[in-house]
């Protein structure tokens, strides 16, 4: 059987906001499994936040770079906020947004790229020495359209290229470019907010799919109802589902009453040309890792040599 400890129940406290005990339990039932114990958190109707398993606490920014129909995002890690609010730590993940940007979002190429006189990773490893604190560069993406536009937002911005969420959404239209840039930054606003995982169902990974569907089925039953029953409740939890987790089937956060698919209907009619979500990403800095707690008095101890 697993140890559980107090940081385990601490972390998924955290990540559901069930109580102390009841993550206890989950964590004991599952052997200390952390997504088994968020499940079984749901199944007992305790924890309904599904999307707060994605939480983590690694500090950094998502650096966006925009031009000529293709978008980049990248994102740099550090141990700290101080250092990610240090001014040469922005300029740094500014600067390879920019270079994500022209290598299409390979990160092998960008590392490997010119950041003045040395290399990006040559320059990342420089600054690593001098600040005193390990970073990396997790992650590049890039996202391009024709005919087209890419529009971009950051949330919760230190500057307009530079913040904790990072959002590029790639609109496929002939239709005027500012007006359609115009309504690409509040669906790249929308996505920062509302964090679809897909485009449409069809573009969710059958995995994710296929768990929600154990999830629900199981509290189905255990309204007691005969399988016929339980079948239609199951259309309506996954339509649920599906409105809460795909883009177009979300509720636009901006009107908070229109689905995203018809605003794009909409504003196709306005403009006067077609309109297509073709793609979108959105970045979340540290999203995915986890980050060890560490106690503060016996790291100085330990650096004193106690």
């Amino acid at each position: 059987m697993a140890n559980i400890t107090a940081g385990m129940v601490k972390d998924l406290r955290d990540k559901t906001g069930a109580g102390m005990m009841d993550c206890k339990a989950a964590l004991a039932d599952t052997n200390g499994d952390m997504e088994a114990a968020i499940d079984w958190l749901r199944k007992k109707g305790i924890s309904k936040a599904a999307k707060k398993a994605g939480r983590a606490a690694v500090e950094g920014l998502v650096g966006v770079a925009v031009g000529n129909d293709v978008g980049a995002l990248v994102e740099v890690n550090a141990e700290t906020d101080f250092v990610a609010r240090n001014e040469e730590f922005k300029s740094f993940v500014k600067s390879a947004a920019q270079i994500a940007l022209e290598e299409s979002g390979d990160l092998e190429k960008l590392m490997t790229r010119k950041m003045g006189d040395a290399s990006v990773q040559q320059t990342l490893t420089e600054m690593v020495a001098k600040i005193g604190e390990n970073m990396s560069v997790r992650r590049a993406i890039a996202l391009s359209v024709d005919p087209g536009v890419v529009s971009a937002y950051v949330h919760n911005a230190s500057s307009p290229e530079l913040g904790k969420i990072g959002v590029l959404v790639a609109l496929k239209s002939t239709a005027d470019k500012a007006k359609l840039n115009a309504l690409g930054k509040q669906v790249a606003m929308h996505i920062a907010a509302a964090a679809p995982l897909a485009l449409t169902p069809a573009h969710l990974a059958k995995d994710v799919v296929d768990r929600e569907r154990a999830i629900q089925t199981e509290i189905a039953k255990q309204s007691g109802k005969p399988d016929n029953v339980i079948e239609k409740m199951m259309e309506g939890r996954m339509r649920k589902f599906y409105e809460e987790t795909v883009l177009l089937q979300q509720t636009f956060v901006i009107d908070g009453e229109t689905r995203v698919e018809k605003v794009i209907e909409k504003a196709s009619k306005d403009l006067g040309a077609p309109i297509e979500i073709v793609g979108f990403v959105r970045f979340q800095v540290g999203e995915g890792m986890e980050k060890t707690d560490t106690d503060f008095a016996d790291e100085v101890k330990q650096m004193a040599g106690r």
